[in-house]
């Protein structure tokens, strides 16, 4: 017994300083970055590096500020973001519930092939897509920079695996009662959809926030530019700046990973929630 209590508590402990060392790994580039940006370029030089600046300033953001015009790609950023978000919740609730709850000819045929877009890169579909922005003359405009972000495969897929769990005598005793589908759709199944209705829109938010090969290759003018796209464009022009690069990362990074850290726990909730089944 005493050899069993021992054992666990070594396991214990190695699983807690194998979760700090992992932790601290992680952490370490962000709690850098986030120092330097408060410091001087030749503090940020100085070897070995200082993680607390030793006269913190903003002077860095306010020449980045000045330097370019981040709060433009900000917005941009922002409602890319939001639009792609609501436009990814609507779309895949419903095509969730269809899928999940109705029949149809050729249901699981068309379900196989929307998650096979799962298995082909972006990079692949993204030539087609290019062209189609193009003939619809949609190139360096924000509906061509949202447009293929509007439509989800990840998204129908987990709110289906999700809605699968829903009894269907739910369902049924509402259709008893006369209730029309956008009924039983806004009444009974959004309600419970908002475990993964949380986690998709997290989820969702920060791969369009930390996007950068679509904006890059559709939008060219500060009007459209995103902040990925706006930093890189910015880290041409200020290539040994380390101090001002530094504090636009930061910029970009930290929202989303304020966000991530605030609304973690309902990414967790939700996916578990989903079954996967």
């Amino acid at each position: 017994m005493h050899g069993a209590r021992v054992r666990r508590a070594i396991t214990r402990w190695g699983l807690f300083l194998t979760l700090t060392i992992g932790s601290a790994l992680v952490l370490a580039p962000i709690t850098f970055m986030v120092s330097a940006s408060f410091q001087p370029l030749p503090e940020i030089l100085r070897i070995p590096p200082a993680l607390i600046p030793r006269a913190p300033s903003l002077q860095n953001y306010y020449q980045v500020f000045q330097a370019a015009p981040f709060l433009q790609y900000f917005y941009n950023s922002l409602r890319a973001a939001l639009v792609t978000v609501v436009s990814v919740l609507l779309t895949s609730a419903l095509a969730g519930y269809a899928f999940a709850k109705f029949r149809f000819p050729g249901r699981d045929l068309l379900f196989l092939l929307i998650l096979s877009q799962l298995m082909i890169p972006f990079q692949l579909r993204m030539v087609t897509l290019f062209e189609l922005v193009f003939r619809w003359r949609l190139i360096d405009t924000f509906p061509g920079l949202v447009l293929p972000g509007l439509v989800d495969a990840f998204g129908i897929f987990l709110m289906r695996q999700f809605i699968r769990t829903i009894p269907d005598e739910l369902i049924d005793a509402a259709r008893i009662d006369g209730a029309s589908e956008l009924r039983i759709f806004a009444s009974i199944i959004l309600p419970l959809l908002k475990p993964a209705l949380a986690a998709l829109a997290i989820l969702t938010f920060m791969w369009n926030w930390e996007a950068f090969l679509w904006p890059l290759v559709v939008a060219s003018s500060d009007a459209v530019l995103t902040l990925p796209v706006g930093l890189a464009k910015f880290g041409e022009q200020y290539l040994i700046r380390y101090d001002l690069q530094l504090a636009a990362a930061t910029l970009i990074t930290l929202p989303v990973l304020l966000a991530f850290l605030a609304t973690q726990r309902y990414i967790v909730q939700g996916i578990t929630l989903t079954g996967f089944r």
